[in-house]
């Protein structure tokens, strides 16, 4: 029976200020990208999540990103290599520690908004993520936008990568993300991400929002847990592959 995973953002509660159902969402994918404290989240809450985790038998997998909560790190910010790759070790380590007290550990690392796609094709911004997993652990796979520099070069240091497609956002025919800026760039009607999701697992493609057709190899999709009816959403993502005879399972 062929599958796939899908994985979700979690763990972006930050003080009184409460993001996403982690709990709810956990019924629904098979692998957590853990918010490890810089773009959101805060230590109770990731210890939560990882609990939650542990508990719904979900894979966990750190999501590092920009140190900028302010902007929930959907903003660039501009760093030297070193300054980069020191951050992200550190919110992997971060993550690692707060996983193993709550029973499991970290089994992969996505990096997070503005960072994942500045990595799309910053060779720099890429390098410092790809030593950063290299300093941690280099068995932990990488999730990346397919096609991508961060792909290129991890692949070229020896990581394993796990390509990535999305949901309910909207591509642009080089099989890029359409901006959030853009008009049409989040997909919010169920029925459209499940029609969707099931041409992005059965059939490798994705519509793009010039109505071409884009191929996209990928072994995880992401259903983002922060948008309105994201809950109901990943139950009909979830029922609907099923009912197509394709498995839910953690690609790590």
């Amino acid at each position: 029976m062929p599958s796939i995973d899908l994985n979700s953002d979690v763990g972006e509660s930050f003080g009184n200020w409460s993001f996403g159902d982690d709990a709810a969402i956990f019924e629904s994918v098979s692998s957590a990208n853990v918010a490890c404290g810089f773009h959101a989240g805060d230590p109770v809450g990731i210890m939560a999540t990882c609990q939650a985790a542990v508990k719904a038998g979900v894979t966990v997998g750190a999501h590092p990103g920009y140190r900028d909560l302010a902007g929930f790190g959907r903003r660039f910010v501009d760093m030297t290599p070193a300054e980069l790759t020191a951050d992200v070790v550190y919110q992997i380590g971060a993550v690692q520690a707060v996983a193993l007290a709550a029973g499991t550990a970290v089994r992969y690392v996505k990096p997070h908004g503005a960072l994942y796609n500045t990595i799309v094709n910053h060779p720099q911004q890429a390098g410092a993520v790809v030593a950063a997993i290299l300093a941690v652990d280099p068995s932990l796979p990488l999730m990346v936008l397919p096609n991508s520099e961060i792909q290129r070069q991890a692949d070229a240091a020896g990581l394993r990568t796990v390509a990535e497609a999305f949901a309910d956002r909207a591509y642009n025919p080089d099989g890029t993300l359409v901006s959030r800026r853009e008009p049409g760039a989040v997909l919010h009607k169920v029925e459209d991400v499940v029609e969707h999701v099931l041409r992005l697992a059965g059939d490798g493609v994705v519509r793009a929002i010039d109505g071409s057709l884009v191929p996209v190899k990928a072994e995880s999709i992401c259903l983002h847990g922060d948008t309105p009816g994201a809950v109901a959403m990943a139950a009909a993502v979830r029922a609907a592959l099923l009912d197509a005879g394709i498995q839910i399972q953690s690609f790590a």
